[in-house]
């Protein structure tokens, strides 16, 4: 029986690439147009872009998904198997930076398990002499001290662009953030030919129409893949637990553990180093700050619901 990997879902059909005999995605080939047996809904699942998946050929020239292999990983939003690294891309300028966003995207991206790869765009768009790029490098370092790999790039000049092809190459990679941050141009510049569809920024509303409609995997022609996903305006944190928050500010575990009481939630509690920690200048006030609206916000969402 035949192997691939789901590259598209659309209107309940699955498009599986097929894979070479050593589990290398046939990119040269044409995806089979498949639909999935009935025995998925009965077991309450149901296959995903991302899936390493066995189907058959039927007479028809299509296909019938009969087996989805283990999963790696899974995400909910955007609903992605197999992902690797989460590539999560936010423009300097036009529209700017918006940090509070970004902390929102790494608290679901270490909750899930995966790789972060922080890429700033636009960077043309940054006067050489103005103070934007003081504070460009004030963000960029402050994410590399807490352990974040931060890429700027350029789809303009091409700034960045081999560095990340070099991170994506042989993997799944999901591309999320704000929209209008220049994902489509971005992939457009790694993949010459792709001609994704792009749009103006909206100025009034600082943020990009949403120009993406379905998840689907971009074939790179280093053995990567790309999942292409819709904008996002906002997360929710209804699959996180409250007590889970904390773990993913990862600059916070070297002092969490040195905590007074167990179960510290680091905003009031006496003998918390977090807040000596933050008090100290090691734990940056805006993380700190996204942190606390993070943790009132779940709390404010779990009593509602």
């Amino acid at each position: 029986m035949p192997e691939g990997i789901i590259v598209k879902a659309l209107s309940g059909y699955y498009y599986v690439m097929p894979v070479e005999d050593n589990g290398v995605p046939s990119v040269e080939g044409s995806a089979v147009q498949c639909r999935a047996r009935g025995i998925f809904r009965k077991r309450g699942t149901s296959p995903l872009v991302g899936d390493r998946v066995s189907y058959m050929l039927t007479e028809n020239g299509e296909g019938t998904v009969d087996e989805i292999h283990k999963r790696e990983t899974e995400l909910i939003r955007p609903p992605v198997a197999n992902v690797s690294l989460a590539v999560l891309l936010f423009s300097v300028k036009e529209p700017d930076m918006n940090l509070n966003l970004l902390d929102k995207f790494l608290v679901h991206i270490e909750q899930a398990g995966l790789d972060a790869l922080i890429v700033l765009t636009k960077q043309d768009l940054i006067d050489p002499e103005a103070e934007d790029r003081n504070i460009v490098a004030e963000v960029k370092a402050m994410y590399e001290q807490i352990g974040y790999e931060v890429i700027s790039t350029s789809s303009r000049t091409g700034e960045g662009s081999e560095l990340l092809r070099e991170r994506l190459a042989g993997k799944i990679s999901v591309f999320s953030g704000q929209s209008g941050v220049g994902k489509s141009s971005m992939l457009n510049a790694l993949m010459p030919g792709l001609t994704l569809e792009t749009s103006a920024i909206s100025m009034r509303l600082g943020r990009g129409k949403h120009t993406t409609r379905h998840v689907e995997l971009i074939p790179l022609d280093n053995g990567g893949f790309v999942a292409d996903t819709p904008g996002f305006s906002q997360l929710d944190f209804l699959e996180i637990g409250v007590e889970e928050l904390s773990t993913c500010f990862r600059e916070f575990a070297q002092f969490a553990d040195q905590c007074k009481f167990r179960g510290c939630t680091h905003t009031h509690e006496p003998g918390c180093k977090v807040l000596t920690a933050k008090e100290e200048g090691l734990v940056s006030e805006s993380r700190y700050q996204h942190y606390v609206q993070f943790l009132t916000e779940m709390k404010d969402k779990k009593r509602r619901y």
